[in-house]
C-alpha cells in the first residue's frame, strides 16, 4: 500500500548569472538530485523555477536612470502624484529614486495603517485610540506623526516615512507626504499621477481618470519597453521588479515561455516522461504575526505549460467519514471513500461533499508551494520538484 502522497523538493543548483542556458542548469540539476536522492521522475511531476533566476539568466535588468528618463517622457511635467506605494526597501526603493530623477516634486499619498500587502505604518489597534475614520479622513504629515509618532515596521526596524523622505530629498526633489485611503484624494494635489498599487491597479486607473487626472500611470506602464536598451516587461512593466544593486533593478521576466518549454522537452528526452514545468513569483502566504501578504508580485506565476491549468475537483473526506459513512470504521471506510472519489462528479462545485475545498487555481496553489519552499534568502533552491501533487487517497 502506498503511505506518501505529495512530495516537495528543493533542489539546489549552482549560482545562477546573466546569460547562462537556465533550462540546461535546471535539468540537469534535476537528474543531479535524482541520483543521489534516489527518486524515479513520474509522468505528472512537476518542476517550479523561481522569477528571480529567469530574471537573471535572461538578463532583464533596468537602471534607475532608464526609470526616470520613461517617467520624464511620459509624464511631461515637474510634479507628480504617487499613490499607494508599498512600504519596502526591496520593492519601491529603486522605483521611487526613478521616479525622482523624472520630475522635481513629488506628492507621495500612503494608505494607513498598512500598505497593500500589510506591511505597517504604524500597528492597527493604534487607530482605535483616536478619533479617525480610516475610510475618509485624510492628514498631512505634521498631524500623521502628532498622533503616530515615530513608529517603525515590526520587521524591518525602518520608519517608511521618513526613508523615503530622505531618499526623495536625496535626489534633489522637494515631497509632501499625504496619508489617505481614497485614491482620488491624491488630485486636490495634482492631475499628474503614478498609482503603484498592484491588485487593484485596474481600479485606481480608472477612478483617477474618471475623477479628471490629466495623466495616469500605474508600475505597469513604467518600462513597458526598452528604454536605451534597457530590460522591460510589456505585461507588467516595473511591477514585480526586484533591487538588484544601488542602481539597478531586476524586472519581472518576460522571456519565460520558452525556457519551461524546453525544460519540458529535455526533461521528456532525458526520462521519457512528461512533466509540467512553472515560473513561480510570490505565493499567498499571510504571516499570522506582522500581518503581511506575500504577494508583491502581479501574479504568482507567469508562466507555465498546459497541463497546470484549471482548479481541483476534490471531494472533501472528513464530510463523507462523518456523514455518508458514518458507520463504517478502517479499512471498510477507507475502500468506500476510495470507491467514492474514483467514482466522483468531474465537476463537484456546489455540492455538499466539495464544501472546504476551496477552488483555487493550480498554478496559484502550486505556486505558493513553490515559494514557501524554496524561501528568498540562502536556502540555493531556487527550482522546486513537485510529485504526486495530482494524487489522492485512490491512487495507489
Amino acid at each position: 500500500m502506498r503511505n506518501v502522497g505529495t512530495v516537495v523538493r528543493g533542489i539546489r543548483t549552482p549560482i545562477i548569472k546573466e546569460g547562462m542556458d537556465l533550462a540546461s542548469v535546471v535539468v540537469d540539476s534535476i537528474m543531479a538530485a535524482k541520483e543521489s536522492e534516489g527518486f524515479t521522475v513520474k509522468d505528472k511531476d512537476i518542476i517550479g523555477i523561481t522569477e528571480a533566476v529567469v530574471g537573471i539568466a535572461t538578463s532583464n535588468y533596468a537602471s534607475v536612470d532608464a526609470i526616470g528618463k520613461d517617467v520624464k517622457n511620459k509624464i511631461k511635467s515637474e510634479e507628480i502624484g504617487i499613490v499607494f506605494p508599498i512600504l519596502s526597501r526591496n520593492r519601491f526603493s529603486l522605483i521611487l529614486k526613478g521616479i525622482c530623477r523624472g520630475v522635481k516634486k513629488i506628492y507621495m499619498q500612503l494608505s494607513y495603517p498598512t500598505d497593500e500587502v500589510g506591511n505597517e505604518l504604524f500597528p492597527r489597534n493604534l487607530i482605535y485610540k483616536t478619533n479617525l475614520n480610516p475610510g475618509i479622513d485624510v492628514l498631512n504629515e505634521e498631524e500623521y506623526h502628532k498622533l503616530f509618532g515615530n513608529e517603525v515596521h515590526p520587521f524591518t526596524g525602518i520608519n517608511y516615512v521618513e526613508f523615503y523622505k530622505e531618499l526623495i530629498q536625496n535626489e534633489g526633489c522637494e515631497v509632501e507626504f499625504i496619508f489617505s485611503n481614497q485614491v482620488d484624494t491624491i488630485l486636490k494635489y495634482t492631475k499628474n499621477v503614478i498609482t503603484c498599487d498592484i491588485h487593484t491597479r485596474a481600479h485606481s486607473k480608472e477612478v483617477l481618470k474618471n475623477k479628471g487626472a490629466s495623466v495616469v500611470l500605474g508600475l505597469d506602464d513604467i518600462l513597458n519597453e526598452s528604454v536605451d536598451g534597457s530590460g522591460f516587461n510589456p505585461k507588467y512593466g516595473l511591477l514585480g521588479s526586484n533591487k538588484s544593486t544601488e542602481e539597478r533593478l531586476k524586472l519581472f521576466p518576460k522571456d519565460g515561455e520558452e525556457i519551461i518549454l524546453k525544460v519540458q522537452s529535455l526533461m521528456k528526452e532525458k526520462t521519457g516522461k512528461d512533466v509540467e514545468v512553472l515560473v513561480y513569483g510570490d505565493g499567498a502566504f499571510k504571516d499570522p504575526v506582522g500581518g503581511i501578504w506575500e504577494l508583491a508580485d502581479p501574479v504568482v506565476a507567469p508562466f507555465y505549460t498546459k497541463g497546470l491549468e484549471g482548479t481541483p475537483n476534490e471531494l472533501k473526506l472528513k464530510y463523507l467519514s462523518d456523514n455518508k459513512y458514518d458507520n463504517l470504521r478502517g479499512e471498510e471506510l477507507k475502500k468506500a471513500i476510495k470507491e467514492e472519489i474514483r467514482n466522483k462528479d468531474t465537476n463537484l462545485k456546489g455540492t455538499m461533499t466539495s464544501q472546504g475545498t476551496t477552488p483555487r487555481r493550480y498554478t496559484d496553489l502550486i505556486g505558493s508551494l513553490c515559494d514557501l519552499t524554496s524561501g528568498s534568502g540562502d536556502k540555493g533552491t531556487p527550482v522546486v520538484y513537485i510529485q504526486g501533487y495530482f494524487d489522492n487517497l485512490a491512487s495507489d
